[in-house]
């Protein structure tokens, strides 16, 4: 019952507003000018979560600006609005597990990569610098169970690390950390199989920091 709630509220929100632009409108009208270390991370639930399970990682302008469920193509057709506007001298990007469950219609790995690549060059175009995460471990959607999420994740993850060695962008690999040793995502870090528990968000915290750090230098 609680599946069928979930998924239907996931369609009336496509529905209504597709990205959606309307979530953080009032937040984003509310910020201060930016300064120049301001963080902005930036993706889906893995991203929304970690504001809930480590809220004081998100002080010192350090934004979270993830929304649950979202897809590259909703994340794209946002960025502007909750990115390009805010003006952070960093931003940090996870993105594609949605996109694999099929959560706004089909997609692919290329179609994936094309999003996460066009977002890169428009951070890149407005002076932001990039840190791109890898994607987490997954071998299935407790939503989809049908799927077989594995083998797409491990190949976005290689491109995601080429695509970050050609555009010179910070990569920081949260899968090796949080896998076990059959690939998935280790009960030690995650409850579901696919988010982070606050275990895990706190194998993630110094990776994302030193990451950043190394970003905000540049």
């Amino acid at each position: 019952e609680q599946l069928t709630l979930y998924k239907n509220w996931q369609v009336r929100v496509r529905q209504q507003d597709f990205a959606p632009l309307c979530k953080y409108a009032a937040d984003n009208a509310a910020l201060p000018p930016a300064t120049d270390h301001r963080v902005l991370y930036y993706g889906d639930s893995i991203t929304e979560l970690w504001a809930l399970n480590d809220p004081a990682f998100f002080k010192d302008d350090v934004i979270n600006r993830g929304i649950s469920g979202q897809t590259t193509a909703q994340m794209l057709l946002r960025f502007r609005a909750d990115v390009i506007a805010l003006k952070p001298k960093v931003i940090h990007i996870i993105a594609g597990t949605n996109d694999v469950a099929g959560n706004t219609g089909p997609s692919s790995v290329d179609r994936i990569m094309d999003n996460i690549t066009t977002m890169v060059e428009l951070a890149k175009l407005h002076g932001i610098t990039v840190v791109l995460g890898s994607e987490l471990p997954c071998v299935q959607f407790g939503f989809q169970p049908q799927l077989k999420p594995a083998p797409i994740l491990a190949e976005l993850n290689v491109r995601l690390r080429k695509l970050a060695a050609d555009q010179k962008l910070t990569f920081v690999d949260y899968f090796a950390p949080l896998a076990d040793k059959d690939g998935a995502f280790d009960k030690r870090y995650s409850d579901d199989g696919l988010h982070p528990t606050a275990a895990g968000y706190a194998v993630m915290a110094p990776l994302a920091k030193a990451a950043v750090a190394k970003a905000l230098k540049k």
